[in-house]
């Protein structure tokens, strides 16, 4: 079905889940709105993204991805229209990457390795993002030791703080239309509020986090030790590289960061080490999702449970073991004997189909048996209807309360000189192994 105001691009969903991509931890964002969906072919969602100059707004149904942009000002032509609307198709195809045949590549380690078979159907089209190296950098540095939804509120906050909006607007229609007001109604009040205007700001450039008074600033905002990284590293780029901008916007430091897309992986990690707050993890998860090395493994604890589990690593499941550098570098080493050139690539898929806010994604939604109860209508003793009820409690039982994630403060251990990522706590982990049924089995 058409999507009124979006463009079409043909793209089955074994080539790209937007559903997965983007809330599995590669970048932290975008914003998701729920659609009134009638059909199963129609887009659930629309996700939204603010670049320097636009907000792309995308869609997506089975076997197409709609696509458009707003801008804060109209064109002043149709041919300028045509070319933004260019534009924001050559920046899809680039930030998705979606010159690679991913099914292609599923293919290839389904046949080298059985456990990436046993999963592949359900965590299709989940491919690695493209994108800025600089927002890339510090979204990750504020992954040290953190989960995805405190990441994505911490990078929400920097562009609040450090980036002047760009516009306005309103979410998608989520509910179906209302009914016409009927006639004689005029004593009838429409309660229904007006919808909440979304604000969309840009990532902050480097020379907005590289002042001194930044670092007491993001503390203040709950960045603990990762606001003197934030503040330093933007520092270090300023007087390096300097402060000079582009006619694009881009600045001199994030110019340059996207030249180590033309250096080897071990010349670009040398670099990026160089950086406060920038270990070996954080280093390959920038490689990796920015800098075009599809091969690097950024390594963890949690990676490290999923070697012990399904790969014949040493180790007790669930037990936390120092990250060493040889550790580190072993299976780092074992994944891309497995995987091969795109390593980094496969690994995003175990890694996501691990995850706790995954653990039952792909898997058909269960219909609930709904309770009848006899309820007396008012036209007679006689005249019953049945309404589904949910099933009553037994008495003497009580609702399980939720118990609040412990979130810990304090720097990781180092490799590679900086601390290393940790995206979700030891006792997460551990409450999530003996709670869920893990999608690997």
């Amino acid at each position: 079905m058409a999507q009124l105001g979006f463009h079409a691009l043909p793209l089955p969903l074994a080539q790209l889940s937007l559903s997965a991509v983007l809330r599995c931890g590669q970048s932290f964002r975008w914003s998701i709105h729920p659609l009134h969906a009638v059909l199963l072919s129609d887009p659930s969602h629309e996700y939204r993204l603010c670049l320097r100059d636009r907000v792309v707004c995308l869609r997506q149904s089975p076997d197409t991805l709609f696509y458009r942009s707003v801008f804060p000002d109209p064109p002043e032509s149709p041919e300028a229209g045509s070319t933004r609307d260019a534009e924001t198709l050559l920046w899809l195809k680039d930030y998705f990457q979606l010159d690679i045949d991913l099914v292609k590549l599923y293919d290839e380690w389904s046949v080298k390795d059985p456990v990436f078979a046993k999963l592949r159907s359900r965590f299709e089209g989940i491919r690695m993002l493209r994108q800025d190296p600089w927002e890339n950098l510090i979204s990750f540095i504020c992954s040290s030791n953190n989960n995805i939804i405190r990441i994505t509120k911490m990078v929400k906050s920097l562009c609040i703080k450090y980036s002047p909006p760009l516009l306005s607007m309103p979410p998608p229609l989520a509910l179906p239309p209302r009914l016409p007001t009927p006639p004689n109604s005029d004593d009838l009040v429409d309660a229904t509020p007006e919808p909440e205007l979304e604000v969309f700001h840009p990532f902050p450039p480097p020379s907005q986090l590289a002042a001194p008074e930044v670092a007491a600033m993001l503390r203040s905002q709950g960045f603990g030790y990762r606001a003197d990284f934030i503040q330093k590293t933007a520092k270090m780029l300023i007087d390096e590289h300097g402060a000079s901008s582009s006619t694009q916007g881009i600045e001199a430091p994030e110019k340059w960061l996207r030249t180590l897309r033309d250096k080897s992986t071990t010349e670009a990690r040398e670099e990026l080490l160089k950086l406060m707050g920038v270990g070996r993890k954080v280093a390959d998860c920038v490689l990796l999702m920015s800098l075009d090395k599809s091969e690097v493994i950024p390594v963890d604890t949690h990676v490290h449970q999923i070697a012990i589990k399904h790969y014949g690593f040493r180790g007790a499941s669930g037990a936390k073991q120092a990250m060493s550098p040889k550790l580190y570098d072993a299976i780092s080493e074992k994944f891309m004997s497995v995987w091969g050139d795109y390593a980094g690539w496969a690994h995003s898929v175990l890694f996501t189909a691990d995850l706790k806010a995954f653990s039952d994604h792909g898997l058909p939604t269960p219909i609930p048996s709904p309770v009848k109860r006899q309820v007396r209508t008012s036209q007679g003793a006689g005249d019953y209807f049945s309404v589904p009820t949910e099933s009553p409690r037994k008495r003497g039982t009580k609702r399980a309360r939720p118990q609040p994630e412990p979130e810990v403060d304090v720097p990781p251990p180092q490799i590679g000189g900086a601390p290393a990522v940790q995206m979700d706590s030891l006792a997460e982990r551990v409450k999530r192994r003996r709670r869920m049924p893990s999608a690997l089995g």
